[in-house]
């Protein structure tokens, strides 16, 4: 789905959401699908002044050593036993799925995970900071909640001050514009994050109920964060009908956090073409930073019913190996001239002496944008764009 310039919500989307959360198909084979409900909806939307976008997806986090409110409340670190253990977990496994036991350990001597266990508790509800995870490519946080009789965990109300986008008297907008002394107890609100006494700015941010576990709430911030190595984070929440606000403060620090490598190579076709500005690894991910711009090239295939999407890239290091993407997007749509493509991929494995990103498309049907080979364990029949692969360097 396509990334919004502002925070935005499309408030008819929490049907379609709960569909996905309640389903045991994995999400990419449901795209199409969730699109086509989205294209027949009139869709009302919904903005704040608040940054960045609200999008809630699935997240895999992990931790950092926190404390609250200037006292050590609880700190906790991850054993070499612990690393090994992390894998097992439903939650954090996923994240470090195909990352050697040797990468773990050393995001975890790095500072870029830990173990933390600190609470506040409010009127009978309880917030954990349980986990969370800075390792210069991404910010991330998990709200365990615990209390009795509660709801769904991400409020559904307007928060006042919202703008709306589209007819306010429609019965969605009226659901949502509750008084907060008619509102359900112990939903958890948009929080504020600040690194150093100053809100973060972030170009895209995940905020909202965790998929597969109840009672938890995720944040992910990504793309144009620009934080230093040590800082201290504030997370400011609220929960409704809670008068006290749960305030966290957590010293962050990093060593040796991302290799950040700025190529600035561009390869062309003469039609299209695309230039590499960033590609970052740390021990649990794999960041690529590029600008396209051009007419996406189109196979014999992708012709008279049939066209290409827009261009996505595989990365792939010099041993075979090919990184996963943490996301994949399916625009549905006729593809744009130009592109900045953000993304986050699976970390390498080892110490790789190259990696060579390899454009493809999927083929579309323009009668209603379905991907052809599109399945549970596919994305898509890809074409590769051969003229246009990129080998990178890494240095030692």
């Amino acid at each position: 789905m396509r990334q919004l310039p502002e925070q935005t919500e499309f408030a008819e989307m929490d049907a379609i959401e709960q569909m996905v959360r309640e389903s045991n198909f994995p999400k990419q084979s449901m795209s199409y699908q969730i699109m086509n409900q989205i294209g027949d909806r009139d869709m009302t939307r919904v903005s704040t002044k608040q940054k960045p976008n609200v999008l809630r997806k699935t997240l895999l986090v992990a931790s950092v050593t926190a404390v609250l409110g200037g006292t050590v409340i609880g700190t906790g670190f991850v054993s070499p036993a612990m690393a090994a253990t992390l894998k097992q977990i439903p939650m954090i496994g996923l994240l470090f799925e195909g990352t050697s036991h040797e990468a773990v350990d050393a995001a975890i001597q790095q500072g870029i995970i830990s173990e933390p266990n600190l609470s506040v508790t409010h009127e009978g509800v309880t917030l954990k900071v349980a986990d969370l995870l800075y390792d210069g490519t991404r910010l991330s946080f998990v709200l365990e909640r615990d209390g009795v009789d509660l709801p769904n965990t991400a409020s559904p109300y307007l928060a006042e001050g919202a703008k709306i986008i589209g007819n306010p008297d429609s019965d969605y907008i009226k659901s949502r514009q509750v008084a907060k002394e008619d509102q359900m107890k112990g939903y958890i609100e948009t929080p504020k994050i600040l690194v150093n006494g100053q809100e973060v700015k972030s170009g895209e941010g995940v905020f909202g109920d965790h998929p597969r576990l109840e009672n938890t709430y995720v944040v992910e911030l990504t793309k144009d964060l620009q934080l230093p190595d040590q800082f201290e984070l504030t997370i400011q929440t609220r929960v409704t009908r809670v008068d006290e606000s749960f305030d966290f403060t957590i010293p962050v620090s990093v060593t040796n956090k991302s290799v950040v490598l700025k190529p600035n190579v561009s390869k062309s076709d003469g039609q299209f073409s695309y230039t590499v500005k960033q590609l970052d690894m740390s021990p649990v991910s794999t960041r690529l930073v590029l600008d396209s711009k051009g007419a996406v090239p189109a196979s014999s295939q992708q012709e008279g019913n049939y066209s290409a999407s827009m261009v996505y890239y595989e990365l792939v290091d010099d041993q075979g190996n090919v990184l996963t993407p943490r996301k994949f997007d399916y625009f549905n749509s006729k593809p744009l001239t130009e592109y900045h493509i953000d993304q986050l991929f699976s970390p390498v494995k080892g110490t790789p002496k190259s990696i060579t990103i390899k454009p493809f498309t999927l083929t579309v049907n323009n009668k209603d944008w379905s991907v052809i080979g599109q399945g549970e364990n596919s994305y898509g029949d890809k074409t590769y764009l051969k003229d246009l692969e990129m080998t990178i360097p890494l240095k030692p």
